[in-house]
């Protein structure tokens, strides 16, 4: 009876340690479909066929930290024992969202060749600015430490990501190899860097001229630009382009906002001989990447790109 009783309370404090955070479900693949139906009547939310060359396995811990376990979703390719990687990161504003919502995509590329993985980081209810950057980091990291078991190239690492999380996959990619943006109580040998980045509808520059960032970013970032500039300066991918920046795909919607800092990226690439791409699906809204048609195209981009820079 005593052990038992442990045991619950063991159970009950994993529990409470799991749900002590609050957590933003306003954004979600439902709630924008009814937001946008209206406006685009020929839209479908986006589906993935199932395909026998491609593994998942749902829900792998990669972090766990004072109770905290952090998860990912893997799906690769069994074709080939070492495939590049493509490291997914959802969006929601730095606030909502999960790694569900980049499945279906995870799993179109995967049947195209590739290991993907769909990231579970946290959010800003929970932890602000760089702790989710540190949380996909780690999950780099872990994913090169098990390369055998997902059947990963540990040297073709791509970093993608949508809207929120196409500004923090940009944000990974810009600060390879540097040591403020690696959690230093991760004691894995392996390296964060990647060598590829997508960055779909992301800001790259908070503080600029075409972005028009508030509340959320404020949130995220610890204080509004003028309250805390440096975080809002640090967190723009745009502020690390240099010669070290991989090669970099742009997917954009039609909403100039959105691509905030894109073109003074582009520039830095240019100067420095660095290969990019710019897609514009014409007429879009934000999060078109979850609907038909443009789920297609955004994933033909995709895998064009990687197949230029991995194969």
């Amino acid at each position: 009876m005593k052990n038992i009783f442990l045991l619950m309370l063991f159970l009950s404090n994993v529990i409470s340690a799991q749900s002590s955070y609050s957590i933003d479900s306003s954004y979600t693949i439902k709630s924008t479909y009814t937001k946008l139906i209206k406006k685009y009547p020929f839209i479908k939310i986006a589906e993935a066929e199932k395909n026998i060359k491609v593994t998942q396995i749902s829900d792998v811990v990669y972090s766990k930290d004072k109770g905290r376990s952090l998860h990912l979703d893997a799906f690769f390719n069994r074709t080939k024992k070492r495939n590049p990687a493509i490291i997914m990161i959802h969006g929601g504003g730095w606030r909502s969202g999960n790694k569900n919502q980049m499945q279906v995509l995870a799993q179109e590329v995967a049947s195209k060749g590739y290991s993907c993985f769909t990231i579970e980081y946290r959010l800003s209810l929970e932890a602000k600015y760089p702790e989710g950057i540190y949380d996909v980091k780690n999950a780099i990291k872990f994913i090169k430490d098990n390369a055998k078991k997902f059947n990963v190239d540990p040297n073709k690492i791509a970093v993608l990501g949508c809207s929120s999380g196409g500004q923090m996959a940009a944000l990974i990619g810009t600060t390879n190899d540097n040591p403020a943006f690696d959690d230093v109580q991760n004691k894995s040998k392996a390296s964060s860097k990647v060598n590829a980045i997508i960055n779909i509808d992301g800001v790259l520059a908070f503080k600029h001229p075409e972005s028009s960032e508030g509340d959320m970013a404020a949130f995220w970032l610890k204080g509004t630009s003028a309250e805390n500039p440096e975080n809002w300066k640090n967190a723009s991918a745009l502020s690390h382009t240099d010669k070290n920046t991989p090669p970099t795909l742009f997917i954009n919607s039609s909403i100039d906002r959105f691509h905030a800092g894109r073109d003074d990226m582009i520039a830095i690439l240019n100067q420095n001989n660095i290969y990019n791409e710019v897609k514009t699906i014409k007429d879009t809204p934000h999060s078109f990447w979850f609907f038909q048609p443009w789920f297609g195209e955004t994933v033909l981009y995709t895998t064009q790109f990687l197949d230029k820079i991995f194969k």
